[in-house]
């Protein structure tokens, strides 16, 4: 029994489960590293993340950053730097920055915002994380990021209690919380070198991966590694692992560390003697945060011989609780986080063997020091006690301090869990329309300036023009009500003419509030109005509304458009009396348009947008009745369009009536979100019912729980709008076609639902019917509407 708890005791401690979140970053292009490490929270008003290039050493490079949030992980790949960052007590968020040779000024975009995540990897192209399961913190399943070909189903067959992850060139590897490592990939050389070649068996407490090669350090600290490796194996015991491509290192007992690999890769002499924390890899490169000062230095590449260190005061590990360590702080870190936090010192593995003479099982620190001197010759009996006594009191209790420490530890971790599942994160806002309004007000106007200076001068065919104060204050009558003609959530829109006679609209956020509500929260208007100029300043296409340009200071945010001269389609359906928009050709046609713009948005732009709040209300009609989709203020960029699998983890935001029901369900957001939403817009132009809209006895009712039903039954005739002119034969079998289509477009699963090339298509069909002889039947629609 003793044994076993030995043993058991032996593997928990070597667990990863302190130190292991990843705190320096190594990305490459053709010709620039970029080494980005986390520092003290907010120094001088900034992100705790840092960045330099090399070989222009030092030479900062501008990340698109919110001084709000302390990120706690992050990790890097071939032009790209992703962050774990928190948003909540019981959520994550993921987002990365990709760059070029050339970058000077680098956006951001968030890739995940869902359940919390534990901790992430990436290889050179591809990021995955172990994401928490359900409402049990210790139940964690892999998911993938940027990994077009990753097989979701494989993974969660991988392990049910995974413990971390390691992420190759195109493969993945998991540990689990017995020890075990299962890996997985895409069908290529990279992977199958690592998956084809299963990992030797054992009890293993860390994993790594390299480029085509992966190694684990079992429990009691040997090195074992498979794939494609290169060089000789070190002997010795280790902690920790940092592997790049046909090279390796290894993080020993003593904190120091050993390489091998191609062409007689080693540790550089002046090194070799120098103790660290923490050790990371990409490639050729290598980098460790030293014990003795938190110094960043790197080794691998010749542009680092002269001068290794990269950055001073580098965290070696995320900022805990000292609650939350149970080896105790690490010497000199509370320097690095604020206060009360601390660093926590790693627990060593060679606990168990310890030979403490007041508990030999009390875990102890790793420290570089040197081991302690011999024990002194063993002393002749004196005291009457045999050999066979002594042994039994040592194993007594030996025994008895295993049991209690066992479960001391698994106290400490339910008890940690729950205070991981109740802990309030100062988290700001990552590019988050749900973050609280109050976070914007704290980070300023500076993340904004840089957002601005991005999209400044891209324009949507010519550069974004940057209105004066004076210019909009003469133009508007000092935003006089007269020129005012529209109220909307984020704010007025004014009527104006300019000096060149062009007629434009002016949209201006309300000064007295920093937020606009819609479903789902509070919506930021700095991020609205950045969404706006990052959306619009590089489409251009005919049914999108042109941006003209905009201003804005510390107070005022302002976008100028192009003037929309014949309003909403909300406004011709439902508030005009009289309307060009009274024949079904007619409403057809608008229909059409509309699609062409969110066709574009889906398929055509780069990268692919979600435009997330389409309705009536945004689409505007121009002097020639051509329909343009406005309003970017919540959009997002999308997934690969080609990827059905594909989505943006992230809490709902949108409009009542024309939310997809299943992304405000499971917070899956797909371009098929905005093809419900324009299924709604499709039945409010059939029924004339608003989206939500009131019955005979005053009671609220949804346009698709009342039109649906009619249609499935072939009885739309009941439910047409009455101030359209009944169908003519020409055009009853078009309308009806566009209600099945409607139909298809408002089906709960968004895998039933067509795409908004299908809907174009169908639209277009439609159209060419309504002046033709009709050969439009229920079939020729994508999907069959034969149940909701």
């Amino acid at each position: 029994m003793a044994a076993f708890l030995l043993s058991l005791l032996f593997l928990l401690l070597s667990l990863p489960s302190i130190n292991t979140l990843s705190t320096v970053s190594i990305s490459q292009t053709s010709n620039q590293t970029l080494i980005c490490a986390l520092q003290h929270p907010n120094q001088q008003g900034q992100s705790n993340l840092n960045c330099t290039t090399f070989p222009q050493q030092h030479q900062p490079i501008t990340l698109e950053l919110n001084s709000n949030v302390s990120y706690s992980q992050i990790v890097g790949g071939n032009g790209y730097v992703c962050a774990l960052g928190p948003s909540s007590s019981s959520t994550s968020i993921v987002g990365c920055w990709r760059f070029s040779s050339n970058a000077a000024n680098v956006p951001y975009k968030r890739i995940y915002h869902g359940p919390l995540v534990q901790q992430i990897d990436s290889g050179n192209s591809h990021v995955c994380g172990l994401v928490v399961k359900g409402n049990d913190s210790n139940s964690l399943g892999l998911e993938c990021w940027q990994w077009k070909a990753f097989n979701s189903t494989t993974a969660a067959d991988m392990s049910t209690s995974m413990a971390s992850v390691a992420v190759g060139a195109d493969f993945v590897c998991v540990l689990s919380e017995r020890g075990d490592v299962n890996c997985t990939g895409t069908s290529n050389r990279s992977s199958s070198v690592i998956v084809d070649v299963p990992p030797p068996g054992g009890n293993f407490a860390f994993v790594a991966a390299g480029f085509r090669h992966a190694c684990a350090i079992s429990g009691n600290g040997s090195l074992h590694c498979w794939g494609d490796t290169k060089g000789e194996i070190p002997p010795g015991r280790f902690v920790s692992l940092a592997l790049g491509e046909n090279r390796s290192c290894a993080l020993d007992y003593d904190r120091k560390v050993h390489c091998w690999g191609s062409n007689n890769f080693t540790m550089p002499h002046g090194l070799q003697d120098t103790f660290f924390e923490s050790i990371v890899a990409k490639t050729s490169v290598f980098c460790g945060v030293v014990s003795s000062d938190y110094s960043l230095r790197c080794w691998g590449s010749e542009i680092f011989e002269s001068n290794n260190k990269v950055f001073d005061d580098v965290l070696p590990g995320p900022c805990r609780n000292v609650s939350e360590c149970p080896c105790g702080p690490l010497s000199n870190s509370a320097k690095l986080c604020h206060s009360p936090d601390i660093i926590c010192q790693p627990c060593s593995p060679q606990v168990v063997q310890s030979s403490s003479p007041l508990n030999p099982l009390s875990p102890s620190p790793l420290n570089p020091s040197p081991p302690p001197p011999p024990p002194p010759p063993p002393q002749s009996n004196s005291t009457g006690w045999s050999s066979r006594m002594v042994a039994f009191l040592v194993v007594g209790c030996v025994g008895c301090s295993s049991l209690l420490l066992v479960m001391a530890f698994f106290l400490y971790r339910y008890c940690n869990s729950k205070r991981r599942g109740s802990r309030v994160h100062d988290s700001g806002r990552l590019d988050d329309p749900e973050a609280p309004p109050q976070a914007e007000s704290q980070a300023g106007s500076r993340v904004l300036l840089k957002r601005l200076s991005h999209v400044i001068s891209m324009g949507n065919g010519s550069p974004l023009e940057e209105f004066s104060w004076e210019t909009l204050l003469q133009v508007t009558n000092n935003f006089s009500e007269d020129k005012r003609i529209g109220i909307g959530s984020f704010g007025s829109v004014y009527y104006a003419t300019l000096e060149d006679a062009k007629e434009v609209a002016i949209k201006r956020a309300e000064a007295s509030s920093s937020s606009y509500t819609v479903l789902g929260g509070q919506v930021d208007k700095d991020n609205a109005f950045v969404n706006e100029l990052e959306s619009l300043s590089r489409l251009h296409h005919k049914n999108l509304v042109r941006l003209l340009g905009f201003y804005e200071d510390s107070k005022e945010r302002i976008l100028v458009y192009e003037y929309m001269n014949n309003g909403s389609l909300s406004d011709h359906l439902h508030k005009l009396e009289t309307s060009a928009l009274m024949s079904w050709p007619m409403r057809i046609k608008v229909a059409l348009d509309a699609a062409r713009g969110i066709e574009y948005l889906h398929q055509y732009a780069t990268p692919p947008i979600i435009h997330r709040d389409i309705k009536s209300a945004n689409i505007l009609l121009d002097a020639k009745w051509t329909a343009k989709v406005s309003d970017f203020g919540l959009s997002l960029m999308g997934p690969d369009p080609e990827d059905e699998e594909a989505h943006i983890s992230l809490l709902a935001a949108g409009t009542v009536g024309y939310m997809d029901p299943e992304y405000y369900r499971l917070q899956h957001l797909t371009p098929k979100s905005d093809v419900y939403s324009f299924g709604v817009v499709l039945l409010e132009l059939l029924s004339g019912y608003k989206a939500i809209h009131k019955n005979k006895n005053g009671v609220p009712r949804n346009v698709v729980d009342f039109v649906v039903p009619f249609i499935v039954q072939d009885e739309i005739h009941r439910v047409l709008d009455k101030r359209v002119p009944p169908p003519t034969p020409y055009e009853i079998e078009a309308v009806a076609f566009v209600g099945y289509l409607a139909a298809d477009c408002v089906r709960l699963e968004g895998r039933d639902r067509p795409s908004m090339s299908q809907v174009v298509n169908n639209l277009e069909r439609a159209l060419a019917a309504c002046l033709a002889q009709p050969v439009l039947s229920r079939s020729n629609t994508h999907h069959s509407s034969h149940s909701q």
